[in-house]
């Protein structure tokens, strides 16, 4: 009995609003968020990136047929945006690793700064990957 009455409490201390789109994320919140998104994008990358790296090395003519697909503006546009949530998680791991073997302070002010620098990073890791990509 005295379970239910701490159940039905449980509940109505819940918060009311929870429309995403109403709350403000510290910057701290978009960078792990984002992390997780980059992880995920990184997964199903790989398997499209093993489909075209078998593609070529299947013979000479399959070269040729995965040398046509990434000729294609579209297609060199995702290589990019996979080359981007790659940099993304892997600047950012290596963060939360700093942030974990205590080389970074865990306080708010140092997990806003690193964030900011993870961001800036990224951008300059971006660019190359567009340089490197076209």
């Amino acid at each position: 009995m005295w379970a239910l009455f701490m159940i039905k409490n449980a509940k109505k201390q819940r918060p009311v609003n929870l429309d995403l789109t109403t709350m403000r994320f510290p910057v701290t919140a978009i960078a792990s968020i984002l992390h997780r998104v980059s992880g995920v994008i990184t997964f199903v990358a790989v398997g499209i990136l093993l489909w075209l790296l078998g593609q070529s090395l299947s013979s000479p003519e399959g070269f040729l047929v995965a040398s046509a697909i990434m000729s294609s503006f579209f297609v060199k546009f995702i290589m990019w945006g996979i080359l981007t949530a790659l940099a993304y998680h892997v600047v950012v791991g290596i963060r939360h690793i700093m942030m974990d073997t205590g080389m970074l302070e865990e306080t708010l002010i140092a997990g806003k700064r690193s964030a900011m620098i993870s961001f800036v990073i990224t951008v300059v890791l971006s660019l190359l990957a567009g340089v490197l990509v076209w």
